[in-house]
């Protein structure tokens, strides 16, 4: 209460780096917590691939519906196995008048079993043992029979078959992979005749559980070859099966090598460190603040030391006095964190909360509070309580002009971190930047799409006619997926001068109609465009894009036959590169066929005339009239091709928070250290007035001090940020070149901070009355 001024500053800076750290925390939490809160995630693993493919080996987890009956019969240690397939997304889901598209799942009828999700009715394990069976989670049940109890009740799927729900899950929470709405049996897939036994298409997620004590190393020996022990000799396949713990999967998604070394953990990894330093900040504001105001509490030590108080009390009491002001931080810092944490849900498109109720977190809130608190105080206890009585109660105290001191050290090290934020977030905004100006290959201004439910594949023509004649739509083509996504690819084709290797070069599969290039803007560079209204062979023709042609080595890729087993297509056109999937990686491969690989996608081009608003509502009225049952979910492609950018855009604007907060904790500190210096220096800076200085050299000589260690920190932190950008980059094949001015407008940005907040209180010491200050001499 004698120094409100410092207490402030104090308590600030550590309620801000505490609230800092627990937002930070949460998010890891929810990271590291993912998938793992199953009873048996310990023993549950994912079943993936690895082969060489485009010359280098590669792993993905998509695998073939029959291996995971295999495993379950030849393998004694495997307890269970569930595949989980997709497929069911595309399904109308009605009860009574109530109709709604949403995503779901097959899945074996051991899925409850193995992944435990919390039931709210209905047994587990029977769930899914009728082909006729539905589970639905809590929300759907309310979206389709409202308060009613669902259980026993009738689910249409498509106006053809009926379901019963057998069991109502909890809402699903933030930190699990899964995201349907409702689980199909997988009997039902087989009963459709949807359940193939081809080794060679790679689409359901395989999950195995083993039996307790059963050694993961040992099974993926065992399992190795499966595959391609399962595949005949004319068509023997060269994939290698292995698996990867289920709670590994979320963390470590990037795959080098045909190996999954990273993704996710670092960013996690990364954060960490930062909530750590941000803390640290902010305790070094403290030890600073503590030691620089030493002065003041040393003829209180000296005192307490002649009357008999040992170091360790004296140690104890500093000690005390920093927890207690980190109990109070941090109970500003959790009414903080529960004011942002909204905001901060919205950034993340997450569901962090803080759980009162659990006991775990009162036990780790208090063992925070004491840590910040045992870290900030616990060199200016040890400092303090050093001080040797005869000395301090003289008024002798150390120099405090030394070129180096640990609190020239401490300053250096807020600025070194707070610089190599502020340079990392510059680096990954234009990371970011480079990439959107990269040319996509087609037009996203008013382009939209549907995808093909209910009637809409059927109907068509007559959708597209209405379209077009309502004056909704400019242009309309059918594709087979989306332009921002890839839903298919393959290997194996041969065509004349390919060779062995060729075969294991992938293409992205994609098919188009004739509207296709006119509708997206796609240039074509050779030939033509698919039109099997006027060339009737082109049901069998196909369109490559520029990476396509430079793969496959061809010099006059038009009429060139491609062959996949006993299936042909002959080339017609090539089109011009665009990005279908990453605008971080180099183009794919890509071979586009006209309707051999059916369509599922409705594009349409919006008219402008007379709005964009207009022609929605007309486009609306066309897709009700023909596809009643469905609801209009319309999707834009320059909003699912900004959703590339999501995690990169994540990460700039949380390094960007973090690196203005790191700076604000920085500068309270510099203000605090400014003030005092000021304070100390008063009667100085008043005779040097009374001798005729100029407020502008008082306010330089205040300031250079701070300066020079601006600038000490920025030649540190240059060199480390560089490092560890560079080292960040190299995930990405296109990427921005580390340039010389993001340096120099970092550390300009530092400087000109640092400047304004230490001048601010050098400007105040400067103009004061110099008879003020000298009056008592």
């Amino acid at each position: 209460m004698k120094n409100k001024f410092y207490s402030a500053i104090n308590i600030l800076g550590l309620t801000i780096g505490m609230a800092s750290a627990i937002l930070i925390l949460l998010w890891i939490q929810n990271e590291m917590s993912h998938d793992r809160f199953y009873e048996k995630t310990d023993r549950i693993y994912l079943a993936n691939n690895r082969d060489k493919v485009n010359g280098k080996m590669m792993a993905w987890n998509n695998t073939p519906k029959p291996l995971g009956l295999a495993i379950k019969k030849d393998y004694p240690e495997v307890e269970d196995v569930v595949r989980l397939n997709e497929y069911a997304a595309n399904f109308l889901l009605s009860a009574g008048d109530k109709h709604f598209s949403l995503h779901g799942e097959f899945a074996d009828s051991g899925f409850l079993k193995m992944f435990s999700l919390p039931l709210l009715e209905g047994n587990p394990n029977t769930a899914l043992n009728n082909p006729n069976s539905i589970i639905l989670t809590q929300q759907l049940a309310i979206k389709l029979f409202g308060k009613e109890d669902a259980m026993g009740k009738t689910v249409r799927i498509d106006s053809t078959d009926y379901f019963t729900v057998t069991a109502i899950l909890k809402d699903l929470p933030a930190n699990t992979r899964f995201n349907f709405e409702y689980v199909l049996p997988w009997s039902y897939l087989t009963k459709k005749g949807m359940d193939d036994q081809n080794w060679g298409n790679n689409n359901v997620l395989t999950y195995i559980l083993l039996k307790a004590g059963a050694s993961q190393a040992a099974f993926d020996k065992k399992i190795r070859d499966i595959t391609i022990n399962h595949t005949k000799d004319g068509e023997r396949s060269t994939t290698q099966v292995f698996t990867q713990r289920l709670k590994d999967t979320w963390l470590y998604e990037r795959e080098e090598n045909g190996y999954y070394v990273g993704g996710r953990i670092e960013r996690v990894k990364m954060f960490a460190v930062i909530a750590a330093l941000i803390l640290v900040i902010a305790c070094i504001n403290f030890m600073n603040l503590s030691t620089a105001r030493s002065e003041k509490r040393g003829k209180e030590v000296g005192i307490r030391k002649v009357v008999g108080a040992q170091k360790r009390s004296l140690v104890a009491q500093f000690i005390g006095e920093s927890i207690g002001l980190a109990t109070i931080a941090g109970i500003i810092a959790v009414f903080i964190v529960q004011l942002v944490l909204p905001a901060y849900n919205q950034l993340l498109a997450s569901k962090l909360f803080i759980d009162f109720y659990n006991p775990y977190y009162w036990l780790f809130a208090i063992t925070f509070i004491l840590f910040t608190g045992l870290l900030a105080g616990i060199y200016p206890a040890l400092y303090l309580s050093s001080f040797r009585p005869v000395k301090v109660l003289k008024g002798s105290f150390k120099s405090a002009g030394k070129a180096v001191t640990p609190r020239k050290v401490l300053v250096i090290l807020q600025f070194t971190f707070a610089i190599v934020l502020i340079i990392c977030t510059i680096i990954v905004e234009n990371q970011i930047n480079y990439a959107q100006k990269r040319d996509s290959g087609y037009s996203r201004d008013n382009l939209a799409f549907i995808i093909e439910f209910g009637d809409a594949r059927r109907n068509y023509a007559l959708i597209k006619q209405g379209l077009l004649q309502s004056g909704a739509a400019t242009t309309v083509a059918q594709t087979s997926a989306p332009m921002t996504e890839s839903w298919g690819d393959s290997w194996g084709f041969t065509w004349q001068g390919s060779n062995e290797d060729d075969k294991k070069t992938d293409f992205n599969i994609y098919s188009a109609d004739g509207d296709f290039a006119k509708t997206m803007g796609i240039k074509i560079i050779q030939g033509r465009g698919i039109d099997i209204n006027t060339y009737k062979t082109d049901s069998a023709a196909c369109l490559l894009n520029e990476t396509a042609v430079k793969v496959m080595r061809l010099k006059n890729p038009l009429g060139t036959m491609i062959h996949s087993g006993n299936d042909s297509v002959h080339v017609v056109g090539v089109v011009k590169d665009f990005i279908l999937t990453t605008p971080y990686e180099p183009v794919q491969q890509m071979i586009i066929c006209g309707p051999i690989f059916g369509y599922n996608v409705i594009n349409f081009k919006l008219n402008p005339n007379p709005s964009i608003a207009s022609s929605l509502q007309k486009a609306e009225a066309v897709f009700k009239q023909y596809n009643p049952q469905y609801p209009f979910n319309v999707r834009y492609y320059d909003r699912e091709y900004d959703l590339k950018f999501k995690d990169e855009k994540q990460t700039g604007t949380l390094a960007g928070l973090f690196a203005g907060l790191t700076i604000f904790i920085s500068c309270l500190g510099l203000l605090g250290l400014a003030t005092y210096m000021a304070e100390t220096r008063i009667k100085e800076i008043g005779v040097r007035k009374v001798l005729g200085a100029s407020v502008r050299g008082i306010v330089a000589l205040l300031s250079k001090d701070f300066l020079k260690l601006v600038l000490i920190s920025f030649l540190i932190a240059s060199p480390v940020a560089w490092w560890i950008m560079s080292e960040w980059l190299q995930s990405y094949s296109y990427r921005v070149n580390i340039s010389m001015w993001v340096f120099i407008m970092a550390g300009c940005m530092s400087a000109g901070i640092a400047f304004i907040t230490v001048s601010f209180q050098a400007i105040k010491a400067a103009v004061a009355n110099p008879v003020k200050s000298l009056r008592t001499e």
